[in-house]
């Protein structure tokens, strides 16, 4: 059975070399890109799984590259692995489609979890930011729940009622499905549901239903 193949973009060659070590037991190793340039040519070039990526790297950024590759219509996950711990670094990787925001100095163990939850679809986020940039899980604000939400927000949640799945709504939207995931998961966090179907009773309940 062959392993999954991940694209490696880093401009510091010790950090690309314990990526290695770290991953090559259960992942092929497809590629190594110094500066978001060369990451572009390879993911056009490789049919890689999964992009592991820093964000600060010469030339252009990890977060522009996401965005090129996302215009050309390469929807290979990405995970940043970020010095960065500033919320909205992580806000802005999630908005252009990153599958995963982790922090250099947490433990490998997250990295790697990062790989599994992205190979499932989803997102993840550095347990240490992640209650930044998504919220308080559980807050809900006393007056108006949905006050907290953002345009974005709401005309998913619209969708999401209307029946649609993430897929349609990326598409109707021209977003990618890990960003209407991201606001999504942002709905649910803020409305303090648990559950998908819980999200669209609320959104029903609080008549998130219509432009």
């Amino acid at each position: 059975m062959s392993r999954p193949r991940v694209l490696l973009a880093d401009d510091h060659r010790i950090v690309a070399a314990g990526l290695q070590a770290l991953l090559r037991p259960d992942y092929e190793l497809v590629g190594h890109a110094p500066d978001g340039r060369s990451l572009l040519e390879l993911a056009r070039g490789t049919a890689a799984d999964f992009v592991v990526a820093d964000i600060s790297m010469p030339g252009l950024n990890g977060i522009a590259a996401l965005q090129a590759m996302r215009r050309e219509g390469l929807d290979v996950p990405v995970i940043f692995l970020t010095m960065h711990t500033e919320p909205a670094y992580a806000r802005r990787a999630l908005e252009a489609g990153a599958a995963g925001y982790v922090l250099k100095h947490a433990a490998p163990q997250e990295l790697l979890q990062a790989l599994q939850v992205a190979a499932q679809g989803g997102v993840f986020i550095s347990a240490e930011i992640a209650a930044e940039v998504l919220g308080t899980p559980g807050q809900r604000p006393e007056r108006d729940p949905a006050s907290g939400l953002t345009p974005r927000q709401r005309e998913i949640l619209a969708l999401l009622v209307d029946g649609r799945s993430a897929k349609e709504i990326a598409k109707l939207l021209d977003i990618s499905h890990r960003t209407v995931e991201y606001h999504k998961y942002q709905a649910m966090e803020a409305l303090g549901a648990a559950t998908n179907a819980e999200l669209i009773r609320l959104a029903i309940k609080l008549r998130l239903t219509g432009p």
